[in-house]
């Protein structure tokens, strides 16, 4: 199976044997490449009935869960990695999803697009509009995303949880790094993914 290029960036920071919990599986690919090619314990949670049902079509282990209700239902250092794709920016409280991460997880991977990429910033100078970019592709009135945040919002949060920044890879539309991406991400970089874990 071939997985897209972001998810191909994830699966290769998870080490064989891991226990993974997915959050916004979706259809089930990344945990499905995990399961087959690095014998990964996983599970996901979904709210989508569809993405449910292909899910355990694939033999995902998959639960049906609204991650604004949060994760209550899992215990402290459940999980090697809790991952979270492209999801960050449309859950109601962040900052609480996060700290709950990395409470059942020793560590987690969180990806999201940049409000703060150049291209966003001038959208609004030149048209005083709301942007639609590659990255960032809804308009206002249509997008899923409620919190949409730049590079530097996110590490200033992180750095006010605790929370240590272990890895950001910064990448253009096509999941690709670029020379530039450590130079000025918060400038240049359309998604990041980064790698967290807790304060030593």
């Amino acid at each position: 199976m071939s997985l897209r290029p972001d998810l191909a960036i994830i699966a290769d920071l998870i080490n064989a044997d891991a226990r993974v919990l997915d959050l916004g599986c979706g259809e089930g690919d990344l945990l499905a490449h995990l399961q087959e090619n690095k014998n990964v314990n996983g599970y996901g949670l979904d709210v989508d009935a569809d993405n449910i049902r292909i899910c355990l079509g694939k033999g995902v282990n998959v639960i049906e869960q609204d991650l604004d209700e949060g994760l209550k239902n899992f215990e402290d250092s459940s999980f090697d990695m809790v991952v979270m794709t492209e999801t960050l920016q449309s859950v109601r409280r962040p900052d609480h999803l996060l700290e709950e991460m990395l409470r059942i997880g020793e560590e987690c991977i969180v990806t999201f697009p940049n409000f703060g990429h150049w291209r966003c910033r001038l959208q609004l100078v030149t048209s005083g509009r709301m942007p639609v970019a590659r990255h960032i592709p809804h308009s206002w009135y249509d997008t899923p995303n409620i919190h949409l945040c730049t590079f530097t919002d996110f590490e200033t949060l992180c750095h006010d949880l605790k929370l240590r920044v272990i890895q950001r890879r910064v990448v253009n539309h096509n999941h690709v790094e670029q020379p530039w991406g450590s130079v000025l991400p918060n400038l240049l970089g359309p998604v990041a993914f980064y790698r967290l874990g807790r304060q030593p």
